[in-house]
């Protein structure tokens, strides 16, 4: 068997990465994609490596000649690489391709081992490497049938998105039998070429072929084994967080990203805190309907979409702002504070951190929960001098909660004493307690130095749109808030959604009602496990502690390279360094289940 490699492409979308370089040339990690083909390729003593070079083909050559490849390496070269695709790069390289079994590979291509080991350790004789298609993939793709044939190629500028259930992405890594490339696909590239020309891609001649009655040619399914294809930056930069030998670093570079977790392979987000039963399909199916108005038409201002918001909220426009997400709130708020700010342990930290640290008066509760009650804060910010004081309620990531009554307490208390109260209440809707809201007309009005602040991404379930509202009495801080932020601070999809939001409140109730029976018996059997010691939580999310002498960081490392299911390591919150606590995300049965699975698994490794 031997191998050919097609690297006479230019890379341009990597723009200053190749443009002295070629593209198997740029580092993933401090090691070229080249050299660890190659040196992958090398463990199955192969006969030899074809490799069509073309863009800075003599400079590749030099490096691979520093490389210790004991295997036999011989070098097409494509001349005219820049007026060409790689149907003519592998036409080239056809009587290489005709003399024995073949492994062809595309050179901008990054895998771990065990995508090679399957392909080559199966029996049959001709393989299209593929895998079920996920957003984050471009390019050309096939529909199976059940006994793994082709019955299509479907180029990338042809795909149908509404068909993507059905598709498997190429990975662009083939196995041909010499009879395949013989009898196959050798006369069909020619022929294809004659006719069709040379700017055009070999997957083209694999189209064809896949119409005969006998094509020869099979799939072969990839089950979670993780590969990448680089062609631009962020490619790589996604590339090195998925590589990166370094396991705790892998976990550092995702939880560093925030999001944008659809381009990860395979991966299940356990981070990040959404509704994981609404919206549903039908609202969903109504935004994509109007997706082509709402992506080529501007949005109201910021006068329209507080109108929206006080109609979802019911409460008064001048009462009510519309936030880039809670975020873009919350940095206009506090960073209009002054005097001493109270904020209690462990919490979300994106108040903390847009306020200065010598000014903030910090509470952490005294038991193994990070407990608290309304009585705890009086007594603790009693003396402290406090002038603002932030409360999450249920408290983020301890899930600790506060009754309605209490909250109440809290702010007459802070009324009395001239402290203006953050209550964000952007977890409320998921506590077991009804009718907890604090946007309501009356009491803001009463309370001037309220402020209630919901993050639209959490309860709601559509972190995407971006949405947060904020909505307090002082209708002059308000109307300050709303200068200071940009007059077109949300998009029309967003804005989309808070016009027809209210249609769907029946279906918000229901679904809140499916994830508290779910929030139970999850955390029912979260409780089963040995090691671990669940807080009682009133949130979309569960904190523990692990006891078994697994750390934190240890757990969610194994948890990434095992399992790919990302958690979040809570040791950097917290004040007890030699305890160990996690925060797990409550997703659907069939999620929850699966993460249930994987930390029994992981403990007893």
């Amino acid at each position: 068997m031997q191998a050919i490699i097609l690297a006479a492409g230019m890379g341009k979308r990597l723009k200053e990465l190749t443009k002295d370089n070629t593209k198997c040339m740029v580092k993933v990690n401090g090691v070229t994609l080249i050299d660890r083909m190659l040196h992958q390729i090398e463990k199955y003593r192969l006969s030899r490596i074809v490799i069509v070079v073309g863009y800075e083909g003599q400079k590749l050559i030099d490096y691979i000649g520093t490389l210790d490849i004991k295997t036999p390496i011989v070098y097409v070269n494509n001349p005219i690489y820049d007026v060409t695709n790689n149907i003519y790069s592998l036409a080239l390289a056809k009587d290489w391709l005709a003399k024995e079994d073949t492994l062809l590979f595309e050179s901008d291509l990054i895998f771990e081992d065990s995508v090679l080991e399957m392909l080559v350790s199966d029996p049959r004789e001709s393989l299209a490497l593929v895998d079920k298609y996920e957003s984050w993939m471009d390019g050309t793709c096939v529909k199976l049938a059940d006994d793994d044939s082709i019955s299509t190629f479907v180029p990338g500028k042809k795909l149908d998105f509404s068909e993507t259930d059905e598709y498997f992405k190429t990975v662009n890594i083939y196995k041909f039998s010499k009879h395949f490339s013989e009898t196959h696909y050798v006369p069909f590239l020619v022929a294809y070429q004659s006719a069709l020309g040379r700017n055009e891609y070999y997957e083209q001649v694999l189209r064809v072929i896949t119409m005969l009655d006998d094509s020869e040619l099979k799939a072969k399914r990839l089950s979670g084994q993780r590969w990448y294809e680089i062609d631009d930056i962020q490619d790589l930069d996604i590339a090195e967080s998925i590589f990166t030998p370094d396991e705790d670093e892998r976990v550092n570079l995702l939880q560093g990203r925030y999001g944008g977790y659809w381009r990860y392979p395979k991966l299940m987000d356990f981070c990040y805190l959404v509704n994981p039963y609404f919206p549903p399909k039908r609202m969903v199916d109504e935004m994509a309907a109007n997706f082509d108005t709402l992506l080529r038409q501007y949005p109201s201002g910021m006068k329209v979409n507080s109108l929206l918001a006080a109609m979802n909220f019911n409460v008064h426009q001048d009462n009510i702002v519309v936030g880039n997400g809670a975020a873009e709130l919350i940095k206009s708020l506090v960073e209009s504070f002054t005097g001493k700010t109270g904020i209690i342990r462990p919490t979300f930290e994106e108040y903390s951190h847009r306020y200065d640290p010598e000014k903030l008066v910090v509470y952490w509760p005294d038991n193994d929960d990070y407990a608290y009650s309304a009585q705890d804060l009086i007594d603790f910010f009693g003396d402290k001098g406090i002038d603002n004081l932030i409360l999450i309620n249920p408290d983020n990531p301890s899930g600790n909660y506060l009754v309605k009554s209490d909250v109440i307490r809290l702010i007459r208390w802070t009324a009395e004493n001239g402290i203006v109260l953050v209550l964000d209440e952007s977890f409320a809707d998921f506590a077991d307690e009804p009718d907890n809201s604090f946007f309501d007309q009356k009491l803001l009005e009463a309370n001037p130095h309220l402020y209630v602040m919901k993050s639209i991404s959490k309860s709601f379930g559509v972190p995407g749109l971006r949405l947060g509202v904020l909505a307090s009495g002082n209708t002059n801080a308000i109307a300050r808030m709303k200068k200071d932020i940009a007059i077109w601070n949300i998009n029309s999809f967003a804005e989309f959604y808070l016009q027809i939001a209210q249609k769907y409140r029946k279906d918000y109730s229901g679904a809140l009602e499916l994830f508290r029976e779910e929030r139970a018996r999850f955390i029912t059997e979260l409780s089963k496990i040995p090691g671990l010691r669940v807080v009682p939580t009133q949130a979309n999310y569960v904190m523990a502690e692990v006891t078994n002498g697994i750390s934190a960081a240890e757990l969610t490392r194994v948890l990434i390279a095992k399992h790919s299911i990302l958690i979040k390591n809570l040791n950097s919150k917290m004040d007890k360094k030699n305890r160990q606590f996690i925060r797990i995300a409550v997703r659907d049965e069939s999620d929850n289940n699966m993460l249930i699975s994987s930390i029994r698994e992981s403990f007893s490794l």
